[in-house]
């Protein structure tokens, strides 16, 4: 049914939401576990794995492919909670607006030293959560940053996140 360029992006699509559904964000990072806490999550790990491999030229079609899987997937989800036909694409395209405006956001904190700002605008909309919670999902998203940026482009690729 699905041919290759269809399904090469789907196991590193799969590893993304799986890290975004990591109970820590949750629990001691205090994003909201609710759909919209869930997204920010989601969208905010694709920000840094869209981020690494545009530094790659390597990476450049499995970005395309991979950001094609996340709008087929929230296509899919706004479906399955009930929204039309009429105004699905109204909100893919609030959301694609709202990944872009993750990924700048984070690149520019990046440049900066700091993510603080951008994860309280993106991740908790604009109510900051205690310090430590806010620490938590910083230094988590650091890290992870960090060990994108050891790990070989094909193996990302692959779906095999660090």
């Amino acid at each position: 049914m699905f041919g290759a360029q269809d399904t090469e992006a789907l196991p590193l699509y799969s590893a993304i939401v799986a890290r975004g559904r990591a109970p820590h964000w949750y629990l001691d990072g205090a994003v909201p576990d609710t759909v919209d806490g869930r997204f920010d999550m989601i969208a905010s790990l694709l920000a840094f794995v869209l981020l690494r491999l545009e530094d790659d030229p390597a990476g450049a079609e499995t970005v395309a492919r991979v950001t094609e899987r996340f709008v087929d997937d929230m296509d899919g989800q706004l479906r399955q909670i009930g929204i039309g036909d009429i105004i699905v694409g109204k909100h893919i395209s609030k959301m694609m607006s709202m990944l872009g405006g993750r990924i700048g956001a984070y690149r520019e904190g990046l440049a900066a030293g700091g993510l603080d700002a951008a994860l309280v605008r993106n991740v908790y909309r604009g109510t900051a959560p205690s310090p430590a919670a806010l620490t938590h999902v910083a230094a988590a998203l650091h890290d992870f940053r960090d060990a994108l940026t050891r790990t070989p482009t094909a193996t990302i690729i692959a779906g095999d996140l660090p």
